[in-house]
C-alpha cells in the first residue's frame, strides 16, 4: 500500500474528546492526529464538506494538559463495524502558530506510534 500523507499522523492511546464549539457538544475522540489533521470516532457521520471549529486538550508533561483549537473540513467519513461508529477524516485549515508549534512538538515526542 502507498503512503501518500505529508504528514506522520500519530495514535492517540488515551480518550481525547473532541468539542464542536459552536455546540459545546462532544462530537467524538481522536484516533490518530498530525499536524494537519485527524482521524475522529464518533458515533454520526457529520455533515459531508462540512467545516468545523472544534477543540480538545492534549496531554502535556506532567500531567499538564493544554487546549488547542482548530478550524477544521470534513473530507470523509466511513461507517465501521460495530454499526453506528463512524471514523471521520478533517483536514486542518485553522491553527493557531502556538498550537501547531506545541501540536508538532507533542507529535514528535518519543515513543508514539504512528500509522
Amino acid at each position: 500500500m502507498t503512503e501518500y500523507r505529508r504528514s506522520k499522523r500519530r495514535q492517540v492511546p488515551q480518550v481525547v474528546e473532541v468539542v464542536d464549539t459552536m455546540t459545546e457538544q462532544v462530537v467524538g475522540r481522536i484516533g490518530n492526529i498530525s499536524e494537519t489533521g485527524m482521524l475522529l470516532v464518533t458515533g454520526h457521520p457529520g455533515c459531508d464538506d462540512g467545516l468545523y471549529q472544534l477543540q480538545f486538550q492534549l496531554p502535556g508533561p506532567q500531567g499538564v494538559t493544554w487546549t488547542v483549537a482548530v478550524g477544521a473540513h470534513q473530507l470523509w467519513c466511513d461507517l465501521t463495524r460495530p454499526p453506528s461508529i463512524y471514523w471521520t477524516g478533517f483536514r486542518f485549515i485553522d491553527l493557531g502558530p502556538e498550537d501547531g508549534d506545541r501540536l508538532r512538538q507533542w507529535i514528535a515526542q518519543p515513543g508514539g506510534k504512528f500509522v
